[in-house]
Order: C-alpha cells, then structure tokens, then sequence
C-alpha cells in the first residue's frame, strides 16, 4: 500500500497479518505535522492538571515523532467526543451556581459563547496558516474556549465572553505551534491547550469581572478592583503552577521507581493495545 498526502505518495505501507504495519521509503520532507488529538477529559481546575507539563519532559519523545506519521486515530470519535464534553460542560459551569437561577443562566450562555468563538478563531487561524481549516483543529478550539471561559463564566458579560474565547482559541492555537519550535512531545497538547487556556482564563477573569466592564465584581463587588484583582490572579496562577509542578514531578518520580514511566521500545512498536492489553480495537 502507499501512504499519500494532499496527493503525493511519501511512503510504502507494509502491513503485517497480524495488523501491524511499517513505512518504507519514507520521505520525510513531504510530511507537515498537524495538531495531535486533544485530551478529552473534564477538569475541574485545568490550570493546576496541567501545570507546567512536566510529563513530556521526563517521558521524553514517543520514538518516531517527528520521523513517521503520527496521524489522528479516528477523527469521528474526537468530534463526537468534543461535542459530549462541551454539553458535559454547561451542567459543569452553569451547574456550579447549584440553582437555576440568573448565574446559571449567564454561565451557561458564555460557555456556549466561548467555546464558539474559540472555534472559529481557531479555524481562522488554522485556515490562513495552512490553507485549509480542519474537523481536528475545530475540535481543538472547542476544548480551549472551554478550559478559558470556566473560572469567568459566572461573573461577566456576553461580549466579553466571546472575546475571551476568541482569545483563548488563537492563543492556544499559537502555544500548539510552539511545541514543535520548542522540540517536546506533547501528544495530547495538554498545555498547549488546558495549560495555556487555564493560564489566560484565570488571569482574564481578573480583567472581564470588572463593574466597568459590565462583569458583576466577583464575590465581592463593593471592593472589586480590576489592578488589584489581576494581580490576585497572577499570584493564584503563580503558586498554582508551582505546586502542581513540584507534586506532579514526585509523583513522576514516585512512579518511575515503583513501576516505570515507559514501556519497553519493543513494547511501544507493537502498540500498548498489545502489549500491555492483549487486544487491539479493531478485528480484521
């Protein structure tokens, strides 16, 4: 078989009887590495789940990146997993007010704000950068406008909303990008995304909550300062970061004395479905 990309064949496919395949031939300057699938999975605080993003750094790279294809497994399962966890999140967001009263009404409407404008500034972006938008990338900016617009949805406006959201999609697009400038293998961008929405999210909130700005004040309206809230923000970011980073980094190391952070390389060739299950998805 031949693996072809926008038409152009880059590699020879061998595959095995027992599912397994191998590229031959390949020509590795024909490949543009797209985003990886996005980690669908609901956190209630994102930012400290993925603190510094430690994880890739102390696994190291999966062996082949950046050499062989590492395309999306199935494209209609992220879609249909992305749409599942943005309705999961207005019962997360809105159901945080814990009545159905005005607030929830308000944060339920700026998750769907959010989460739509991170959509299209992501697809936006994704379009003039490389031509084409993507059913990937849409999902991507989804998962961002969501991590974003959590810690304000309650406090401030519509407007403001949307514009957080449209700045959450363009900022992680650009933090996914980076990863590949940078040299570290995240494969579920979970930085790029939770870290880097999570990050602007809670700082912005500090900005958007703002009387002036049609936001309600926060817990606190009567002595709500925009200068000095940020800054509270910042701080929170700070130490979240901190302690996320240095418990995540024990437990890592924790991990790796008990049972190891990595299979074997023989183990990782043949797939975890395998080796470490005994099965694989599909039957053939």
């Amino acid at each position: 078989a031949e693996l072809r990309i926008n038409g152009r064949a880059i590699a020879r496919v061998q595959i095995r009887l027992d599912g397994r395949y191998e590229f031959l031939n390949l020509d590795v300057s024909q490949l543009v590495l797209t985003d990886t699938l996005v980690e669908m999975a609901i956190y209630a605080y994102p930012l400290a789940r993925q603190p510094l993003e430690i994880r890739p750094i102390l696994l190291g790279k999966r062996r082949g990146y950046g050499k062989v294809p590492m395309l999306p497994h199935h494209l209609p399962m992220t879609v249909l997993g992305a749409a599942l966890l943005w309705f999961g999140w207005f019962g997360f967001n809105a159901g945080s007010a814990l009545e159905a009263g005005g607030v929830a009404a308000i944060a339920f409407v700026n998750t769907f704000l959010a989460t739509a404008a991170s959509v299209l500034a992501w697809s936006l972006l994704e379009w003039i950068g490389k031509g084409k938008p993507s059913l990937l990338g849409g999902a991507s900016g989804a998962v961002a406008g969501l991590v974003a617009i959590t810690p304000a949805a309650g406090f401030v406006e519509p407007w403001a909303a949307t514009l957080l959201g449209m700045i959450s999609g363009a900022a992680c697009y650009g933090a996914v990008l980076m990863k590949y400038r940078l040299g570290y293998d995240d494969s579920l961008d979970a930085f790029g995304i939770h870290g880097v929405g999570g990050i602007l999210g809670a700082i912005l909130t500090g900005v958007f909550a703002s009387q002036s700005l049609g936001g309600t004040g926060g817990i606190d309206p009567a002595n709500f300062n925009m200068g000095k809230q940020v800054m509270v923000q910042f701080l929170s970011v700070g130490i979240t970061l901190l302690w996320s980073g240095v418990a995540a980094f024990l437990a890592y190391k924790v991990a790796d004395l008990l049972v190891g952070l990595r299979v074997s390389e023989e183990a990782e060739r043949e797939g975890l479905d395998i080796s470490s299950h005994g099965e694989t998805a599909y039957s053939r």
